[in-house]
């Protein structure tokens, strides 16, 4: 397959680059600092399932863009996919296969709506991965999976095709035929994680140590799933009960990249993951003080920021 990665950072540099070293036909769709550091450097990734280095990938720039690939990956924030879906326009063809890794819902309907939904699956990864100053990709953990699949539930073709050219990549590709709910599921998660975590400045160990934090924790995990059961998709008791015992941890040091974000004074995904699940939730009638109250802080944020 002709792959285009978005992007060349943590995630996108990541599976890119897991592909390009399995001997796939990948090309990183960068700015132009991005590629004279991949044409110096190479791109570099740290990982314990095994380091390399890729001397000079493949890249491209928006403005040189002309070719058309058979899967475009798109592994960028949510506050750039509007800038995003305008520079991948020209590499998307007749039977171009979008596969966003993007978190929540609202990607899906901004992509359907300029390339239409039988160009767009759905798509999530699980990795904790970062981008040092040096332009070197960073792999934290073991976890590195990245799951894919139609919409419809079909074991289509084209899906097919994708799992065979990730097949051998030093990953863990996954074809889902419940692909929605796999987001539905991830999203609930992260909404809580990031909500949570940014609300209270600290990891998930020093909010249970806390009076009443347990609980804070628990009421915004319940506003969120109730959100996901009024749309069709609620998680099943196995997930929500994983979900608990993660978000309830003693001593865990987990936290959001959200906080991360907001802690160095960042740019934060305050309406792809929280807003647009509050959104949701009020159209359909439901109640939700702490989901509400976790976005509000996070537009404060965004406010002082913007001062």
């Amino acid at each position: 397959m002709k792959i285009l990665v978005v992007g060349a950072g943590a995630t996108g540099g990541y599976f890119g680059g897991r592909l390009l070293e399995n001997d796939q036909d990948v090309t990183f769709l960068v700015r132009k600092a991005r590629a004279e550091t991949l044409a110096r450097s190479g791109l570099v990734i740290r990982s314990p399932a095994g380091d390399v280095t890729l001397s000079s990938p493949p890249t491209v720039q928006a403005h040189a863009l002309k070719d058309t690939y058979d899967l475009i990956i798109v592994s960028c924030k949510a506050y750039h996919l509007p800038q995003v879906i305008d520079d991948i326009a020209p590499a998307v063809g007749a039977e171009t296969i979008i596969l966003p890794l993007l978190n929540g819902m609202r990607h899906l309907d901004l992509l359907d709506a300029r390339f239409g939904a039988r160009h767009v699956l759905g798509g999530q990864c699980i990795i904790a991965a970062t981008l040092n100053a040096e332009g070197v990709v960073h792999h934290l953990n073991q976890s590195h999976s990245l799951t894919f699949g139609e919409r419809d539930g079909s074991r289509s073709p084209r899906v097919e095709r994708i799992a065979q050219a990730m097949s051998g990549a030093r990953f863990e590709p996954r074809l889902s035929t419940t692909i929605l709910q796999d987001m539905w599921d991830k999203w609930v998660f992260l909404a809580s994680l990031a909500g949570i975590t940014c609300l209270m400045r600290a990891p998930v160990g020093d909010i249970v140590a806390s009076p009443g934090g347990e609980r804070a924790m628990l009421d915004l995990l319940k506003d969120c799933r109730r959100v996901a059961e009024a749309h069709a998709h609620a998680p099943s008791d196995a997930v929500l009960e994983r979900a608990r015992s993660v978000l309830t941890e003693p001593r865990s040091a987990l936290s959001a990249s959200m906080l991360r974000d907001l802690e160095r004074g960042g740019a934060v995904e305050a309406d792809h993951v929280i807003g647009d699940l509050l959104a949701r939730g009020e159209a359909a009638g439901l109640e939700l003080p702490m989901l509400r109250l976790a976005y509000t802080h996070l537009k404060a944020y965004e406010a002082r920021r913007g001062r």
